[in-house]
């Protein structure tokens, strides 16, 4: 490993991300036509250059908005010059030391890091996260909340395309939702995953009353079915379908305290959520550890994220890992370039050093603020 590798220069880059499919709606009445993305390039003494991402899903889905990953950018990169790039956990320490909380604004920082580290010793990412598992990774497609027979179609587009695992938003009157599930999962096919997400838009009621109103026989775990940890430790005291925490799911300590409750059979890794690589590392163990299985996602993104998805999907022991979403499919633009192996519903990490990516620049434009 090359000595006296400095952080010289961060740049932040700053994009819109028009949403492929129009409107995508989420329980509770929200509505999102476009994610704000913030892109970091760290360049170091020597000239190597790391790339991360940052894109929230928007101001009400966590606590987390665009324009913050920016503010709190500019908090934490003044800390930053100087330091070995390599060397994460201390990175997160010092963005830690910086700036309380806020991890979505870390994010592409850490990442970029782990691109850094890559390329100096000339290495994937997930060789590094612990080693390429050489096994593919299924895809899990996101299909918004609309009506029943809406959501039949989309999931039988995906399975037309090889995807074998599917997210369904739900999060409205349950006899709706009811309905919306049963014409879903109509045709539900051996080795098929079906995560219904209400992005905690339920309550214990009416989380209840829908899953009384479908019929036996039916294979899917629930998602964020409510807003607060009491709520859905409740709700899984009262119902043998499996639960799978989410936004509630955002740091190490969270993820401890899952365990310790016994509250969920699984939950949801999404790097921007959870602080980037470095942390979604710790709860990928931490997880594995007390059995736990998870899917990996990014809130919202476009090419650079989804390189690290699928790095961070690439480490996972295929036991405890149900898939991947290739983020990319929320918007038509395209942010970078590099060799990914998606085909037929599965996926690969890029086996180039780093991330394995190179960023389009003339999409992404000028920075919008630097540090050195």
């Amino acid at each position: 490993m090359a000595a006296n590798l400095r952080i010289a220069a961060i740049e932040v880059f700053q994009l819109d991300l028009p949403y492929s499919g129009g409107v995508y709606r989420l329980s509770g009445g929200r509505e999102y036509r476009s994610f704000d993305a913030t892109f970091v390039r760290i360049t170091t003494d020597g000239g190597i250059e790391g790339w991360g991402e940052s894109t929230p899903f928007g101001a009400n889905y966590v606590a987390a908005h665009a324009g913050g990953v920016r503010s709190g950018i500019a908090e934490i990169a003044p800390h930053l010059i100087g330091s070995d790039p390599r060397r994460v956990d201390r990175i997160n320490d010092t963005m830690d030391a910086a700036l309380l909380g806020h991890e979505h604004a870390k994010t592409a920082l850490d990442v970029a890091c782990w691109d850094l580290f890559g390329k100096s010793v000339g290495l994937p990412v997930c060789e590094l996260l612990g080693g390429r598992t050489d096994q593919r990774m299924p895809l899990i497609s996101s299909i918004p909340m609309g009506s029943p027979e809406q959501m039949r179609s989309q999931v039988e587009k995906y399975r037309s395309m090889g995807y074998r695992a599917h997210s369904l938003k739900i999060g409205g009157d349950p006899r709706e939702d009811a309905e919306r599930l049963i014409a879903a999962l109509a045709e539900q096919r051996a080795g098929e995953y079906f995560i219904v997400d209400a992005n905690g838009g339920m309550t214990v009621e009416t989380a209840s009353r829908m899953l009384r109103l479908l019929p036996d026989g039916l294979d899917f775990v629930l998602e964020a079915p409510c807003a607060t940890w009491r709520e859905c430790v409740s709700l899984r005291r009262r119902t043998t379908v499996p639960i799978i925490m989410d936004e509630l799911a955002t740091s190490d300590a969270s993820i401890a305290q899952l365990v310790a409750d016994d509250a969920a059979e699984g939950f949801g890794i999404k790097i921007t959520k959870n602080g980037g690589l470095t942390r979604s590392r710790r709860q990928r163990d931490i997880g594995t550890a007390a059995g736990l299985t998870s899917a990996i996602w990014d809130s919202a993104g476009s090419d650079v994220a989804f390189a690290a998805i699928l790095h961070l999907g690439q480490s996972f022991n295929p036991r405890y890992l149900r898939g991947v979403w290739d983020i990319r499919e929320m918007s038509d633009l395209r942010t970078a370039d590099g060799p990914f192996d998606v085909a037929d519903g599965w996926a690969v990490a890029p086996d180039r050093p780093g991330l394995g990516v190179t960023p389009r620049l003339d999409v992404l434009g000028d920075p919008v603020a630097t540090y050195s």
